[in-house]
């Protein structure tokens, strides 16, 4: 439980940081942090169950997406504000990293397993968001038929 706690703290100020970093509007900086480290820890209990990281990234993207889009509404803002500050603590950037590391070392075989992994987690990532963004606006057209009783 310790180490979930510690998860979302150092998730929420690694959100935030970026938020300063990115000049994020001064009050949106807390809700930028939540942003994140409710991405974080869902990819982090997913990851903790052993499931694919992919899989965990999707999940952790769509549920990053769904929290800026209820930031976004609550604080007035665009939604671009929150889903650019909590996208990086699932940014693989290890894996990238790793990546161009066995491309210096020569390592080609290894470099290209470790960057096709990183592409498919950013996609996987990249399809949270637009997922999450689909079923709202759906929803959202839903529930305007429902009440205009078309």
């Amino acid at each position: 439980m310790l180490t979930l706690l510690y998860q979302f703290v150092l998730s929420f100020f690694a959100s935030m940081g970026f938020g300063i970093l990115f000049n994020a509007p001064r009050k949106a900086l807390f809700q930028c942090g939540l942003t994140g480290a409710a991405g974080w820890i869902v990819y982090y209990i997913f990851s903790s169950f052993e499931v694919n990281q992919i899989l965990a990234s999707f999940v952790g993207g769509i549920v990053l997406t769904a929290v800026s889009i209820f930031n976004s509404r609550y604080m007035k803002m665009p939604i671009v504000i929150f889903i650019t500050c909590g996208i990086i603590p699932l940014v693989p950037g290890g894996k990238a990293y790793q990546a161009m590391r066995n491309v210096v070392l020569e390592d080609y075989q290894l470099a290209f397993s470790f960057g096709i992994e990183a592409a498919l987690i950013a996609s996987a990532i990249a399809l949270g968001i637009i997922t999450s963004e689909m079923l709202y606006s759906l929803m959202n057209t839903a529930l305007t038929k429902i009440k205009t009783g078309e």
